[in-house]
């Protein structure tokens, strides 16, 4: 079955390789968006299996904890899976304690990444 993922506040070029790299490795498709509104409105509307947030929105630079925070908030919301993407290990930190999984870097399209994503994905 096609998982579901929701990409927030990637820029087009990180959205193509994040998109590249998800659907080599798994029966996926993505959606995007860019703002804490459209992304809790995404999110009641649709069934999604992953959340993947960039830790800072590309359109405003807003801090993707905050979206983070929004989402564990929701009652509705807080069983979906959700991921900070950042390569800085404290930002990690920062977001698991928030209550994301462990995440990972723009720069680790790798086979470790793809086996962090299996539980949810494969």
């Amino acid at each position: 079955m096609t998982k579901r993922i929701l990409d927030v506040g990637n820029c087009a070029p990180d959205f193509a390789s994040i998109s590249r790299f998800l659907t080599t490795h798994f029966d996926c498709e993505l959606d995007q968006a860019h703002s804490l509104e459209e992304t809790l409105s995404l999110l009641r509307a649709g069934d999604y299996d992953l959340v993947l947030v960039n830790r800072k929105l590309d359109r405003d630079y807003s801090d993707g904890i905050e979206i983070i925070k929004s989402i564990q908030a929701d009652s509705d919301l807080s069983s979906i899976p959700v991921m900070l993407i950042t390569n800085y290990a404290e930002h990690q930190d920062a977001a698991e304690a928030v209550g994301a999984q462990r995440g990972f870097g723009k720069l680790e399209h790798n086979s470790q990444t793809a086996e962090r994503l299996k539980p949810i994905l494969g």
